[in-house]
């Protein structure tokens, strides 16, 4: 599981209000008398090179990037949650000015970021290179961990409920907190709700690992159950291409290097006393 913001949103992880159906009128009804008869025709639609009826242009698909926010001192060891107070580090400073860096040449339209210091600290890096102002996303935010929040992840590992998190997540409830279905649905109902206000557009959000992954997990069609098998590194970049007609996923954890790759250092032997 995973280890703020100028212009405020409000909250979209809420409930959807229910569209009511109108009746429509009977297709025999009359039309109202205008007292003469209207002898304009109708305009033709227009026609292909070919003489067919042009099809209407299908609307552009929105580019969403999905970014984890870069690193802190208790990324590792700790579960920081949404403990508030959390900065980006001095490698999270180079992490997030190196993304910055990397998406400058994109046309970015709005810049989002769930509403804690890390994130809005990445997101701000972002959002400068683009003279744009870092929105409060509240959707966005890190799973609800609890009293699970601020834990060490050794300890935590040695639970029961860790099991259950890496095994069956679909089936997991943090003590105190939200379980891990509500927090995937709070997350793609929030990232949709971007979607529709940027048709067309390239967007930022930066968030956190579990929210990406379950976003992941979601648009690509994968049970909640397997997303533990999905890796968000820091200050990664997720990409997905939406539109009416389905998701495309065009990046997933692309930090711009291999460091995921490598293997890590071997431990130097202690000297034995002889």
């Amino acid at each position: 599981m995973g280890t703020n913001p100028t212009k405020a949103r409000p909250n979209v992880a809420g409930t959807i209000a229910a569209v009511t159906d109108t009746a429509a009128p009977p297709d025999t009804a009359a039309p109202p008398e205008t007292g003469a008869a209207d002898t304009r025709s109708a305009e033709p639609a227009p026609a292909a090179a070919d003489g067919q009826e042009a099809a209407a242009e299908s609307p552009k698909p929105t580019t969403l990037v999905l970014v984890r926010h870069a690193v802190t001192a208790q990324t590792g060891p700790l579960l920081t949650g949404r403990a508030p107070g959390v900065d980006l580090s001095d490698d999270g400073r180079k992490q997030a000015a190196a993304l910055a860096e990397r998406l400058a040449d994109l046309p970015v339209a709005a810049v989002y970021a769930s509403p804690i210091e890390r994130t809005a600290q990445t997101a701000a890096a972002v959002a400068e290179r683009h003279d744009l102002a870092v929105q409060s996303l509240a959707g966005a935010l890190e799973a609800d961990y609890g009293e699970w929040t601020g834990g060490k992840l050794a300890d935590l590992a040695k639970t029961d409920l860790w099991k259950t998190v890496q095994r069956a997540p679909s089936r997991a409830r943090f003590p105190g907190g939200e379980s891990m279905t509500e927090m995937q649905a709070r997350i793609v109902t929030c990232l949709e709700a971007v979607v529709a206000d940027h048709p067309g557009d390239i967007v930022v959000v930066v968030s956190h690992a579990d929210p990406i992954k379950a976003a992941i997990a979601h648009y690509t069609g994968l049970h909640l159950d397997q997303f533990q098998r999905i890796v968000v590194s820091p200050a990664s970049v997720t990409a997905f291409q939406l539109s009416a007609h389905g998701a495309a996923l065009v990046k997933c954890n692309d930090t711009g290097n291999l460091d995921e790759l490598r293997p890590p250092p071997e431990k130097k032997k202690e000297a034995q006393d002889g």
